[in-house]
């Protein structure tokens, strides 16, 4: 055991963290040349198109220093903020951490919360300096940041390319001297972490754990702790580029096991496995629960799809635990789930993880955050969604969530910056210049304010260099309404959304606007309204498809057309009492994109 490092790599977005992995792949030949591909690990179609990593990646590499054999288990984790969740359940599986820093950037606001959370785990953290080939490296700088937040020696730092390999030796050397080897006792009763798993359709699902303690071997009985259910292990083996079958698995490594289990509700992550005859006495404290930030409703396009829907929803909170969901139903759009999600790229990746990798088109309603409304009788209700709101008459406040929000940018955006978060209801609590061209700006911000195309406005203000990052901290009084979207005076409750009383009017206006345009015309009118209770605040009309009638008519009395144009008013009139309006599934995501 005392030849095992499992460390991690965390960094802010797009700082180098999967280049660099490569290059260690490289260093140590865990890949030939062949298997080789820019950013390896990042084996989703998706995450290569983007150029993010949306998953940790476990993999296993074998190094010699000093004629000894090491075992070095990587995990390669995601830089944004929505995927934070990943690099928690990381971090807990490691003893160590690469913290790379972007030479060219400098310490950015996810550099400084992903290093907070490797601190609360004690982890022994390496940092490194990359990208020192490139003309707008400021090492010097670079160096002098590190150093002010970890309070380390400047000898510490690595300086080190992704690109050229520079520095590459001297991080493997650094992993070896510095990372505690992992503590556990192989005589214990085993226990074994599941920090992550996947559906395969041939052979079930597989879970991925590190062990604390004891050995696993392959034909054991094992048993599931959070669950209680009993299985026995088929195949276990290691996580190298693919997956290398083993004999046993010993306290410290990472590895995977195979038990032909075919529900996916039985794989829990942060479960716990041990043996049926030899139980430990308690599960290993897993990761804290996730809390979803932003809430939307998932419809299959066609109802009669709904349990394919609920099938592919579990395959894919296997492999994504931050995804959490429960069934609902909505009148416009029949049977669904409310998904709870971290953040709008979390809920756009889930939408097309469910596209691509399960054939399922959904229908995905507005977004929302979860308020807590009081009654006039003192009880307390948690509506995720507007429909769920009780009725005007007995509430007596409602209370929204704030998050503590961080924004590192330079300070020539400070202006624009500060109206920015100004406007969506922030208070600005503290502004600290890190150096001369760098300044951290702290708000108290309502979560409902950023959950619309904030992140997409902050980086087009700063050019791309704004860095955001916020934590939830409490709920507060909010002047919230309901605004409800009115078509021929029946209420689509897809596009309800709740929305503080000052951007009501605005927010209506704009949404009647943009349904104007997407609504395809009937042969009747069609009048779409944004309404607050009974009040109407905004209107659109989409003016019928009409016939002229008055064409055959020329000459003679101007009382013979109007008896014409009457009677097809009238046909109009009947047609929209018996007609239903189809809103089109661009309505629905037009208004995510409003602005």
């Amino acid at each position: 055991m005392k030849n095992i490092r499992n460390f991690c790599i965390i960094a802010h977005i797009d700082h180098g963290k999967s280049t660099l992995a490569d290059r260690l792949l490289q260093a140590t030949q865990t890949l030939s040349e062949r298997d080789f591909q820019d950013q390896v690990l990042d084996n989703m179609d998706l995450e290569r198109e983007k150029g993010i990593t949306i998953k940790s990646h476990a993999i296993q590499m074998s190094y010699q220093q000093d004629g000894q054999d090491y075992i070095l288990n990587l995990i390669d984790t995601p830089g944004h903020v929505d995927f934070s969740y990943e690099v928690s359940r990381a971090i807990a599986s490691c003893e160590g951490a690469l913290l790379i820093v972007d030479s060219t950037q400098g310490i950015q606001a996810q550099t400084i919360s992903n290093l907070y959370l490797a601190l609360e785990h004690d982890l022994e953290i390496i940092p490194i300096l990359n990208k020192i080939d490139m003309e707008a490296a400021m090492i010097e700088e670079g160096k002098d940041q590190i150093v002010d937040l970890l309070g380390c020696d400047k000898d510490d730092i690595i300086l080190a390319s992704g690109k050229t390999g520079q520095g590459v030796d001297e991080i493997l050397a650094a992993i070896i001297e510095r990372i505690p080897s992992p503590q556990g006792d192989e005589s214990a009763p085993l226990q074994a972490l599941i920090f992550d798993s996947v559906f395969n359709s041939f052979r079930g699902i597989i879970a991925y754990f590190k062990v604390q303690n004891g050995i696993i071997r392959k034909g054991d009985k094992v048993k599931f702790f959070a669950t209680d259910k009993e299985y026995e292990a088929d195949e276990v083996g290691v996580l190298k580029f693919n997956m290398h079958p083993r004999n046993e698995i010993r306290a410290g490594d990472v590895g995977y096991i195979i038990s032909g289990i075919k529900t996916a509700t039985e794989v829990k992550v942060g479960d716990t496995i041990t043996h049926v005859d030899r139980p430990c006495k308690e599960a290993i404290s897993g990761f804290e629960d996730v809390k979803p930030m932003v809430f939307a409703g998932i419809y299959p396009v066609s109802t009669d799809e709904y349990e394919d829907l609920r099938a592919s929803m579990e395959k894919l909170q296997l492999n994504d635990a931050s995804l959490t969901f429960e069934p609902e139903s909505s009148l416009a759009l029949g049977f669904g789930f409310r998904c709870g999600f971290l953040g709008l790229l979390h809920m756009e990746i889930i939408q097309e993880r469910l596209y691509r990798e399960f054939d399922m088109d959904v229908i995905t309603t507005v977004p929302n955050v979860s308020f807590n409304v009081y009654t006039t009788k003192e009880d307390v209700v948690t509506v995720h969604n507007p429909s769920g709101l009780p009725a005007p008459t007995i509430i007596d406040r409602i209370e929204e969530p704030y998050i503590h929000a961080e924004v590192i940018t330079k300070s020539e955006y400070l202006g624009a910056v500060m109206k920015l978060c100004l406007d969506r209801r922030g208070i600005l609590k503290n502004q600290s210049f890190l150096t001369t061209d760098r300044v951290e700006l702290t708000f108290d911000m309502p979560l409902s304010e950023i959950v619309f195309n904030f992140y997409d406005k902050l980086k087009s203000i700063s050019r791309g260099y704004a860095s955001f990052d916020y934590a939830l901290t409490d709920y507060r009084l909010a002047d919230l309404v309901k605004l409800d979207i009115l078509l021929n005076g029946e209420q689509v409750d897809a596009l309800s959304s709740l929305i503080h009383r000052n951007h009501s009017y605005d927010f209506g206006r704009k949404m009647c606007e943009k349904l104007k345009e997407l609504i395809p015309r009937q042969q009747f009118d069609i009048a779409i309204q944004a309404a607050i209770g009974a009040k109407i605040i905004a209107r659109e009309t989409v003016k019928a498809v009409r016939k002229d009638v008055t064409a055959k008519c020329y000459g003679g009395d101007i009382s013979r057309k109007r008896k014409l144009l009457e009677k097809q008013k009238k046909g109009k009139k009947r047609m929209r009492q018996v007609g239903n309006v189809e809103v089109p599934q661009e309505a629905f995501l037009a208004v995510l994109k409003m602005d």
